[in-house]
């Protein structure tokens, strides 16, 4: 072997090795993989190319000059995840706790750039200590430059982003501009400012993992997504959940053929509703039932419980899931639950992901502290992501739909393309005693009269052909069918072209 090629073979030995092997040991120790072996379980097998393993920082100050380690903390590169293009940055802890350089943020910026070029995912798997406090603001420069990547890339490819390690300071901002976080239980966290800091200015004692732990940001926060158990859990869930997304926006999602029949009927869906309208039911039970193979990808689970969303399969096609929980609030639309729809619902929109609508909602929160918080603005939210969504919208009444929550749950007055209730749904501007202790407010000390109205307005307006009528519901159906109708509208949308006018950007209330 020449001399040239067996410094290589010492290069790339040294890169892999990381911060050493003692490192690596104290890494395994705190029950985390390394950089590289995370890679390994994302990705393919022997698909990784690595980009930039020798590159090393450029500082000089307080002797790093002697410390220099090729690759400089993190790994780059692409591969296939099931076969399909996908770029990644693995934060190596053992390299200076995976503090980000200059030369570190330049080698993630390059493959963030060559995935808008190409037109492929990046995912993000962040275990750092923050900025590399020896180049000062070099450093902070860097964290900018993948920012500004991450607006750019925004709405154009998937990005999502992997907490594996601490994730603090300004190093927090750029998974909270990415589509998607998860988190590891017990070994990751996020913060802008750590325990020392909010001790010493708010006098406030709190762990890291009560602070910004993964239960903390998926309980609440609501800034993660999910948190799992291990890295390799977190790992082989990613590999799962992309297989939903499609590569960049102007891609469809991948279809996955399923042995589930598209007219498959659930004789189960026909007593799924209460008799009773206080009673409450599990909408997940809907879902499961409708959806191809009972697979269904929840995202948020433990946040907002009030509403559901997530990804499946519906004759094979990726599809977004919006539906209010009856079991949570009564369902209820409050300041968490539009935020927490409304964000999905324009990332399924970004990617012309159809989204399907499980409406059953008595209305919006009442209270000052939703009216304090700002429930008008943030309800807002979840109506402009609706009404600006051009992407293939079928949405199903099972019960309840009241005042302007009933606009707001892709109604047709929102561009919503199919609009089926069941036979029982309640489209009304409120319930039927509300109504009524309203409309004749004068014989409220005449209660057979007011239950003899109640009767009547329930009779008159609490079912859903009253909107039919008026073309708002396009078909009652039965609860049995709705598999095979949403199928066939779906094959129908398949090829929807409709275009919002031109403008910089709207102004979504914010």
């Amino acid at each position: 072997m020449t001399d040239i090629h067996l410094q290589l073979e010492q290069k790339r030995t040294a890169a892999r090795l990381g911060g050493g092997q003692r490192r690596i040991d104290a890494q395994h120790a705190k029950g985390k993989l390394t950089a590289r072996e995370r890679i390994e379980v994302l990705l393919d097998p022997d698909t990784f190319e690595e980009w930039d393993m020798f590159v090393e920082h450029r500082c000089t100050d307080f002797g790093m000059e002697a410390q220099k380690i090729p690759g400089d903390g993190v790994v780059t590169g692409y591969g296939m995840i099931n076969g399909r293009l996908v770029f990644v940055f693995s934060q190596d802890f053992t390299v200076f706790g995976g503090a980000l350089s200059e030369s570190h943020a330049e080698k993630i910026c390059k493959i963030m750039d060559q995935a808008m070029k190409v037109g492929a995912p990046v995912i993000g798997l962040n275990d750092s200590g923050g900025a590399r406090i020896q180049e000062g603001v070099a450093s902070l420069g860097g964290y900018a430059e993948v920012f500004q990547r991450n607006v750019m890339a925004s709405g154009v490819i998937p990005q999502i982003s992997l907490i594996m390690g601490p994730c603090a300071g300004g190093a927090v901002y750029s998974p909270a501009m990415t589509d998607f976080i998860f988190m590891v239980k017990d070994s990751s966290y996020m913060f802008v400012t750590g325990p020392e800091v909010v001790k010493t200015v708010t006098h406030e004692e709190v762990s890291a993992e009560g602070l910004g732990g993964a239960l903390t940001h998926t309980t609440k926060s609501g800034v993660a997504d999910r948190a799992f158990e291990n890295d390799v859990e977190a790992l082989l869930m990613m590999r799962r959940m992309y297989n939903y997304l499609p590569l960049n926006n102007k891609e469809k999602a991948p279809v996955r053929e399923s042995l589930d029949p598209r007219d498959r009927l659930e004789p189960s869906l026909d007593t799924l509703v209460p008799s009773n309208p206080n009673q409450p039911y599990d909408m997940h039970e809907l879902i499961l039932k409708i959806v191809d193979d009972g697979d269904f990808f929840e995202l948020q689970p433990e946040y907002a419980k009030n509403i559901l969303i997530g990804f499946a399969r519906m004759d094979g096609q990726s599809v977004g899931l919006v539906a209010n929980q009856p079991m949570v609030l009564a369902g209820c639309l409050d300041i968490k639950s539009s935020i927490k729809a409304a964000r999905f619902v324009r990332f399924c929109d970004a990617f012309s992901i159809p989204v399907i609508t499980l409406v059953d909602v008595p209305g919006f929160m009442p209270g000052t502290s939703q009216e304090f918080g700002g429930i008008i603005k943030h309800g807002a939210k979840l109506l402009y992501a609706y009404a600006e969504c051009t992407s293939p919208k079928v949405t199903l009444i099972t019960r309840k739909a009241y005042g302007g929550a009933y606009d707001v749950m892709s109604s047709k007055h929102l561009r919503g393309d199919v609009n089926f209730a069941w036979p029982n749904a309640e489209i009304a501007v409120m319930g039927a005693k509300g109504a009524v202790e309203i409309i004749f407010r004068e014989d409220k000390n005449d209660p057979e009269k007011l239950a003899s109205k109640e009767q009547e307005y329930r009779a008159r307006f609490a079912n859903p052909f009253v909107a039919g009528a008026r073309g708002f519901i396009d078909d009652v159906i039965q609860p049995q069918e709705t598999r095979k109708r949403i199928c066939r509208s779906l094959v129908m949308l398949k090829d929807k072209k409709i275009e919002n006018p031109w403008r910089k950007h709207g102004n979504i209330p914010l």
